[in-house]
């Protein structure tokens, strides 16, 4: 059984998106449909299914629709029509009770611009997911600075996060997500505001962990070579439409369409796939 699966997902950006869904079905032109209506049409029919374990890579220029899909997996956005099932339960149908704890159990979410409180110390913010779950304060200091440890960040605890270089605020956010053990990751461009060196060491961390401890992970990237590199499968959006799911390999190897072979042309042939 698939770990994630989002099936005919529709998202419709406006006062009344339900009125154009007819339309944004019928493929109708998006910019004509906002002109006319003034609705965005975000995501168009977006089937994907993500297997327990898989580092999958949701890929696009910026615009397509990544964010806004990584969002339905915790129920930050909610679909204009379709389903969004984790481990076969169809979370739309969720009380408010049973999403809060989704989004304290099952998913953790490490954000681009690293989202960390600035008032709080590292290891506070390292464990902020534990108190909102109801973890006394010495347990979850405890789980906080195992985690920190882990991420390579041995005697910041005390820091706050203005004293810290980017990848190192990155690292925190990453402890958070993986202090309150989730089953799935969402990673939303984790390390796209970090300079290439640092780049390169937060996917080596990275893939460390994900060796280690077997999470499904959903990682939105518009770096191609990043999602090749660290993929176990890629989605290739356009327009809020899914051109394409392969491996890297096949991606590179066997794209779909035209849009697909222009998009790896320049980059498939630097990897070693």
């Amino acid at each position: 059984m698939a770990h994630v699966e989002l099936r005919d997902i529709y998202k419709i950006f406006g006062p009344r998106p339900a009125s154009v869904l007819a339309r944004v079905r019928a493929g109708e032109d998006k910019a004509r449909i906002l002109r006319e209506t003034g609705h965005t049409p975000a995501l168009r029919g977006v089937d994907l299914s993500v297997e327990p374990s898989e580092m999958f890579m949701v890929m696009g220029l910026s615009g397509c629709g990544k964010s806004t899909l990584i969002r339905h997996v915790n129920r930050l956005v909610e679909p204009t029509a379709g389903q969004v099932l984790i481990g076969g339960e169809d979370i739309l149908a969720y009380d408010d009770a049973r999403l809060r704890r989704l989004r304290t159990h099952t998913v953790a979410m490490v954000f681009q611009r690293f989202g960390l409180m600035p008032h709080k110390t590292v290891i506070e913010n390292a464990a902020y997911g534990l108190k909102i779950r109801g973890m006394g304060r010495d347990e979850r200091r405890e789980v906080a600075r195992g985690w920190l440890d882990r991420v390579g960040l041995k005697g910041y605890e005390d820091s706050l996060p203005r004293n810290l270089s980017g990848g190192m605020r990155q690292r925190v956010g990453i402890a958070r997500a993986l202090a309150t053990d989730p089953e799935i990751l969402l990673l939303d461009e984790p390390f796209s505001a970090l300079d290439p060196l640092i780049r390169r060491d937060m996917h080596r961390v990275l893939v460390e962990l994900q060796r280690e401890l077997a999470k499904t992970i959903l990682f939105i990237t518009h770096d191609l070579e990043e999602a090749l590199k660290l993929g176990d499968r890629i989605a290739m959006l356009r327009d809020g439409r899914v051109e394409q799911v392969a491996t890297p390999r096949e991606l590179v190897e066997r794209p779909a369409n035209d849009y697909v072979a222009a998009f790896v042309e320049s980059v498939g042939e630097k990897i070693s796939l």
